[in-house]
């Protein structure tokens, strides 16, 4: 392409002009940064999955060597800035406007600065392009402009995706920042060496190098260093966003990226200046991203600059190089003040997408003024530069509605911060539409993950069916195979050779068929035979609870209800074997297959419906509830068609029962006030109270007594039980080995906590010793007594 060709300038839509305030930090050039004592490298300083530590504590690194892995395609391996030891892998300050920690690795400086061995490329045009990126990839290279997404992996275009422009963005349009600039007015040559590599990787019809018409020097700089070369240089006005990706490729070539696409959908690829230079160092030095051009700026700063600075150095080391004046500092923001963040800690390092540091004074960086409500005035739409409706947006992020917010395609909003800059009501816009994208991104996860686990039910669920399909086609297998050997042996057996004749012969006959008749219970006996065993389990254990804890009126009242309950199952039981004595054996009917069928088929629905309530666990989503409902009803459903076992049911006297009741309450009234007179024994209105429940309580059993006389059933045959006597000696010791090993438990728990809290562990050290004294007495004296026992 002609370098002399000229290029049309367009216009994109709104943009603001903010006042720039970028001089400050020109005026010193590059300058180098004294080496920290400590570096702090985030395994996350990219867009995509964080980096794997690939070095241990305590082992010693050189500068540009490996310290972690990238864990996935779009991610970016890690290396250290310098040489040093590793003192720590874990959480630790992390540049975010949440102030939270990230995992990191610790870096202790040793100040040798020694170098790992590198492998320089002298001539990478005898290199494939596809090895070309991935030494770019294993470099950690990324982008140093924005979102810091991988620079491999954008490059990597797809095969329908020819690349025909290739776009460097010089604009660096936000205010303060001049990191780019300096790159381009002492770095030139090393940034078109960048682009030149990139020419080969992609081959691109023009290279298109933007940047505003504010840069004057940086302009000059950058036409000398392209001479002839087949790139240009295109200077545009200067107006904020221009420096967006979708706007400076509006600006440049007139087009523009459809809503949710990638400048590759439109044979485009734009690059930052600082990732050039770090294109640069990784193919022509082999070196890797370890340093980065940052601006420090700000009224509060003496000494406002640009470094050139190692990743991982902390923040407070670089405002201390530009003379940070603590008692002027109102405001610390990393980034510019269109659309950076403001930082918690200075404790916290610069990563490889830190470009500016803004040390603003409170007149410089005022707090904004309160919120007033939106009076429509419709300058934030004038100013959008994505032309949204800044208005609507912020509407329906007030109201959560995010259907209506993707239609009025909020992921289009770059957050330039233009709408809030120019709004009359001091609204914080692009919060609100921050809040809202992160809000989208978390209910769209959640739906994948909901969408993936429903998908795992149900094969799940076809699995099961085909499974039990199988069993069931096995099992009619089976069954005519059966049929057939006994149709065969009958068939033996009937043969004239094979009996004698005459009468004689219906005899072996008929013990045969008695001998083939199914033996064993019925499944009406079967059931019955469970429920009264279940009946009689469940008063037992009402029993036992009763007897160690005998005021509760709830077991009380439960036991004449659960001895009803046990006859009556044990009743009809007996019943059913007895009706079955008496009858002629029969061949199972259709209706028991059936009912049996019917029985399985409930079984399996429950259990398909306890699977999953414990895989939605405590909060289950959307599909989940509802995949719960529907198996719930089918469950329900196959139950009720399972015909019901026939059970005799018994009389109850409702007199009776009631009488049992009355019984048991008055009872457990009367022993909790005496509970409470026991604690108050001058309280008159106690003593008046169980007066009148011991009359309550006569009266109850003189009720009981007659209601038992009267009722018409028989009172039940009860059968004395020899009981072997309480051992009270042998119940104390228990007692006292018990009590013995729970305090010796509390003992050993004190002990531990008072190591933790670090206080003084004398007195629990002396209680545990003391507590397994008595807990080696305790368990001494039972062993001996038993030992006694058996003796005897």
């Amino acid at each position: 392409m002609n370098a002399a060709t000229p290029i049309r300038i367009w216009d994109i839509p709104g943009g603001i002009h903010p006042k720039e305030n970028k001089h400050q930090s020109t005026q010193h050039g590059i300058e180098t940064l004294p080496l920290p004592k400590q570096l702090i490298l985030p395994l996350q300083q990219h867009l995509g999955a964080r980096a794997e530590p690939a070095v241990a504590i305590g082992e010693r690194v050189l500068k540009g060597q490996l310290v972690a892995e990238a864990s996935g395609m779009i991610s970016c391996p890690l290396h250290a800035p310098t040489s040093g030891t590793v003192t720590a892998i874990g959480p630790a300050p992390y540049p975010h406007a949440s102030g939270l920690e990230e995992w990191a690795i610790t870096l202790e400086v040793d100040g040798q600065d020694e170098w790992t061995t590198l492998a320089p490329i002298n001539d990478y045009r005898a290199f494939e392009p596809a090895t070309l990126l991935e030494i770019i990839r294993q470099a950690g290279v990324s982008g140093l402009g924005g979102a810091g997404f991988p620079t491999s992996v954008k490059l990597k275009a797809r095969p329908e995706q020819k690349i025909h422009t290739l776009i460097i963005n010089g604009t660096e349009c936000e205010p303060y920042i001049t990191a780019d600039d300096s790159a381009m007015r002492y770095k030139a040559q090393e940034i078109i060496a960048g682009i030149e590599v990139l020419q080969h990787i992609l081959h691109p019809e023009q290279v298109l190098i933007g940047i505003e018409d504010n840069k004057p020097e940086a302009i000059a700089a950058m036409r000398a260093a392209v001479g002839s070369k087949a790139m240009q240089v295109v200077v545009f006005p200067t107006k904020y966003p221009s420096g967006g990706e979708k706007q400076l490729i509006q600006i440049l070539t007139g087009k523009e990226v459809p809503s949710g696409g990638l400048p590759a959908d439109i044979g485009m690829v734009c690059q930052n200046i600082g990732t050039l230079l770090a294109i640069h160092d990784a193919i022509l030095l082999g070196q890797p991203l370890i340093k980065r051009i940052t601006t420090l700026t700000g009224e509060a700063l003496s000494h406002p600059t640009n470094v050139e600075a190692l990743i991982g150095t902390p923040i407070s080391h670089l405002l201390a190089f530009a003379g940070l004046q603590p008692e002027r500092l109102y405001r610390l923001v990393m980034g510019g003040p269109m659309m950076g963040f403001t930082l918690q800690s200075m404790a916290a390092p610069i990563i490889k997408t830190t470009n500016c540091l803004l040390a603003g004074t409170q007149d410089e960086l005022p707090p904004p003024p309160p919120a007033q409500p939106c009076i429509r005035c419709g300058l934030c739409a004038e100013a959008c530069p994505a032309e949204l409706l800044p208005q609507q947006l912020h509407f329906f992020a007030l109201g959560k509605d995010y259907d209506q917010l993707k239609r009025q395609n909020l992921f289009d909003c770059i957050e330039c911060g233009a709408c809030s800059y120019v709004c009359p009501s001091s609204i914080p816009l692009v919060q609100y539409y921050r809040a809202a994208k992160s809000d989208i991104r978390a209910l769209d996860l959640q739906q994948h993950k909901a969408d993936h686990s429903k998908q795992r039910f149900e094969h799940r669920q076809e699995r099961l069916q085909r499974e039990a399909e199988q069993k069931e086609r096995d099992r009619q297998a089976r069954a005519e195979k059966a049929a057939r050997l006994k149709a065969a042996k009958e068939a033996e057996a009937a043969k004239p050779s094979a009996a004698p004749t005459g009468d004689s012969s219906a005899e072996p006959d008929v013990a045969r068929l008695q001998a083939q008749k199914p033996s064993g219970l019925s499944p009406e006996q079967k059931q019955l035979k469970i429920a009264a065993a279940t009946a009689q389990m469940a008063l037992k254990k009402a029993n036992k609870q009763l007897a160690t804890n005998p005021d509760n009126t709830d077991l009380q009242a439960q036991i004449p209800e659960l001895e009803q309950a046990a006859r009556n199952a044990q009743e009809a039981f007996d019943k059913a074997q007895g009706e079955v004595a008496t009858q002629p054996a029969a061949e199972p009917s259709a209706g028991a297959d059936d009912a049996k069928k019917l029985k399985i088929e409930a079984a399996m629905l429950r259990a398909n419906l306890k699977k999953a309530e414990r895989a939605a666990g405590d909060s289950p989503s959307a599909e989940q509830q509802a995949e719960i409902a529907k198996l719930r009803e089918e469950a329900e459903a196959a139950e009720a068609r399972v015909p019901a076992a026939p059970a005799t049911k018994k009389p109850v006297d409702e007199t009776l029962k009631k009488a049992k009741l009355d019984l048991a309450m008055a009872r457990a009234a009367v022993k909790k006030t005496e509970r409470e007179l026991a604690n108050n024994p001058d309280d008159e209105t106690l003593k008046a109270q169980l007066a009148t429940q011991q009359q309550s309580f006569t009266a109850a059993e003189t009720a009981l007594h007659e209601a038992e006389n009267n009722s018409p059933i028989p009172p039940p045959e009860r059968q004395k039980v020899d009981k072997k006597p309480v051992d009270e000696t042998l119940r104390e010791l228990k007692t006292n080995l018990a009590t013995s090993k729970a305090d010796f438990k509390r003992a050993e728990r004190e002990l531990q906590a008072a190591k933790e809290a670090e206080t003084d562990t004398a007195p629990a050290q002396e209680q545990l010793t003391a507590t397994r004294a008595k807990l080696d007495a305790a368990a001494k004296a039972f062993a001996d007594y038993m030992a006694s026992k058996e003796t005897d």
